[in-house]
């Protein structure tokens, strides 16, 4: 790829990234949901089921241990219920023939993608932190050091890209708002069936065996260990690969339905 070829395409990326930008300005009815839903389900585990489902958690055995715990897992669930937002995001253009006007436009393609991807990753760090705030306030005590929040941090940035390079895809393979933003639910139903909310150990051995082995118990894990002080072993390792396999595969078939779409 020529200099030229590469100045255009880092051009053309942040003309769309401040055109995703804009559009969440412009629609906060969009973003609103996205903060406020993970914010509910951690009021509902905390004081709702947090006294039952915290005692055996730890010394206290209560809803201060609970709330230590069920934080990593309600920071996934901002993280995916986001890639509602990106999937609609996407199938918008795709439907509305925005798409097919950039395509008679001389315009690195991907271009439009990243928009989204960058976008959609705003969003999302406007939730989690807005959740992180929430659990501070109801009483989440981590004991994370600097360089462990930037760890956390890192991971939680990767995980986002991944989820959100699917939902990007879900967007391109919709025919229909309606169904973009129903696809994305699949996500959001993962972190309930890993160690999010409960230990695996509590689980049926067979439903244990799937949660200890799909790609979000080993984030989990990792920013539980990283935020409280947990060793975090080789979780990291795998969580850093599934998040990067992910957003690899995912990014490659994105835009390859982007190069094949005719534009809807």
């Amino acid at each position: 790829m020529s200099t030229t070829t590469i100045q255009n395409a880092v051009t053309d990326s942040t003309m769309m990234v401040r055109r995703s930008l804009k559009h969440i300005l412009r629609y906060p009815s969009m973003t609103v949901p996205l903060v406020i839903g993970p914010i509910v389900f951690l009021l509902l585990f905390v004081y709702v089921f947090g006294g039952t489902l915290g005692a055996g958690l730890g010394k206290s055995g209560g809803r201060g241990d609970y709330v230590n715990y069920v934080t990593p897992g309600v920071l996934l669930l901002a993280v995916t219920s986001a890639a509602t937002a990106t999937a609609v995001a996407v199938c918008t253009d795709m439907t509305q023939g925005i798409v097919a006007r950039f395509r008679t436009m001389s315009i690195f393609r991907p271009a439009l993608l990243a928009g989204h991807v960058v976008g959609s990753m705003v969003q999302t760090f406007i939730s989690v932190a807005a959740v992180l705030g929430v659990a501070f306030a109801v009483g989440f005590r981590p004991s994370a050091t600097p360089l462990e929040w930037l760890g956390a941090a890192g991971i939680l940035a990767l995980l986002t890209l991944s989820i959100t390079w699917i939902a990007v895809i879900m967007g391109l393979v919709s025919e229909n708002v309606e169904m973009a933003s129903n696809l994305p639910m699949l996500l959001m139903i993962l972190p309930f069936f890993g160690s999010g909310f409960v230990p695996t150990d509590s689980m049926p051995s067979w439903l244990a065996w799937i949660a200890r082995n799909q790609p979000f118990t080993p984030v989990m894990e990792t920013l539980r260990g990283l935020m409280l002080g947990h060793p975090v072993g080789h979780q990291a390792l795998l969580a850093v690969a599934w998040c990067l396999a992910i957003a690899a595969a995912a990014f490659w078939g994105a835009t390859a339905l982007l190069k094949r779409e005719p534009g809807r």
